[in-house]
């Protein structure tokens, strides 16, 4: 009962950390490039987008999470494909043009080969692999879309098909993030280098606007282009902000009514009226916290939102990935009271190795995505270590993933 929990616990705080980052994130060009020039305040935007999106979820459910994909998809890739050929256009690129030119100034350098960098092509290729087993494979929302398939093929069918789609989006996007610099750079824009939290940034000072990091699309999308294509970005924000924070909420609201608090169709104690009002007392309580992380990342105000999205879904996946290889691959007892401390110090270990360690032991050597396996690696030796003084089964941790 303790080591289920402790798997359900990681899960909410991992998922409710990586949605609020992307909520911040939408909010926050929303903010600057609309709300703002409105004379709203950041707080009360916030609170207006989640109230919007909170009459949405109650409205929706759970169902709504597999047919909004379908807007949010569409319109994000209407405002890519819109924001890329008319940026295109002006160059005066032909695609092949575009990727020589891109070549020729370095943007299109997709592997790095210094084993000491955390972006090493090998650390990225061994760490991707783990986040997507655990931030989409122990997921309830992302399974939620292949479980409603009807059939096993269906299923299989439809993660291959949105695999390869993926790969060709992000194949897309950062066509379009080369795209973006060339006419940054036409705009007049002067490109500087700095380093932040040991990674090099490029600073585009347009003007007096500062376009670094996550605020170069919009900033080119609202303010140097056309107002449709402006309009059309403004939509494929909002359309790509509902669904994502809906299913997001719905998802955390179930695992924490099922995992945490155990209410579910079978459990007697409760009758349905009771159960309809937790739900939406947890519901609520989810939005408010979504409130408060957001305000977090606001207070944070870094540039690059997806490095820290990356680094906290290391720390906080970890333990759910040892969770489930030591589910799936022993039969062995779990200690299950000692469990959570497991899963916390094997992250809070880490980050002392990250932080402290690893510069002693290792010298220039940084530590990237494999933080993930590690993590998890630890908390699947700690969880070996407790069965040994496991004298009598409470809990097999396998149960949890069944």
């Amino acid at each position: 009962e303790v080591s289920y929990r402790t798997g359900a616990a990681f899960f909410i705080i991992s998922r409710t950390m990586g949605a609020t980052l992307r909520l911040y994130l939408v909010i926050n060009v929303l903010q600057i490039f609309v709300m703002q020039p409105l004379g709203i305040n950041f707080y009360v935007s916030t609170l207006c987008i989640l109230g919007m999106i909170l009459l949405y979820t109650l409205k929706g459910g759970v169902k709504s999470i597999v047919w909004t994909d379908t807007l949010q998809t569409t319109f994000m890739l209407l405002g890519l494909v819109v924001c890329l050929v008319y940026c295109m256009s002006e160059l005066g690129f032909s695609l092949p043009q575009l990727l020589g030119k891109l070549t020729e100034k370095g943007y299109t350098e997709m592997a790095v080969m210094d084993i000491n960098a955390k972006n090493f092509f090998l650390k990225q290729i061994v760490g991707g692999i783990f986040i997507t087993i655990t931030m989409t494979g122990l997921d309830q929302e992302m399974m939620q879309k292949n479980i409603s398939v009807k059939t096993l093929g269906g299923a299989q069918k439809n993660m291959l098909v949105f695999s390869t789609i993926m790969v060709l989006v992000n194949l897309l996007f950062l066509l379009l993030g080369g795209a973006l610099y060339l006419y940054a750079e036409r705009l007049g824009g002067v490109a500087t280098v700095f380093t932040e939290n040991g990674k090099d940034i490029t600073r585009f000072m347009i003007g007096q606007i500062d376009a670094t990091g996550d605020n170069l699309f919009p900033t080119i999308a609202l303010k140097h282009l056309p107002p449709f294509v402006g309009i059309v970005f403004v939509i494929g924000l909002i359309s790509a902000l509902f669904p994502s924070a809906d299913g997001a909420i719905t998802a955390l609201t179930s695992s924490f009514c099922i995992d945490i608090l155990g209410i579910n169709e079978k459990e007697k104690n409760r009758n349905e009226a009771e159960k309809s009002k937790i739900r939406q007392i947890v519901h609520l309580s989810f939005a408010f916290l979504f409130f408060l992380c957001v305000i977090f990342f606001k207070f944070l105000n870094n540039k690059s939102i997806i490095d820290i999205l990356l680094d906290i879904a290391t720390y906080t996946y970890g333990p759910l990935l040892g969770l489930f290889l030591y589910g799936i691959f022993t039969k062995r007892k779990v200690f299950d009271s000692l469990t959570p401390v497991i899963c916390i110090a094997a992250p809070a270990f880490c980050y002392y190795l990250n932080n402290y360690l690893a510069p002693n032991l290792f010298g220039t050597y940084k530590i990237g995505l494999e933080n993930l396996l590690i993590n998890g690696i630890f908390t699947f030796v700690g969880l070996w270590i407790g069965s040994i003084f496991c004298k009598k089964e409470t809990i097999k941790i396998s149960n949890i993933y069944k």
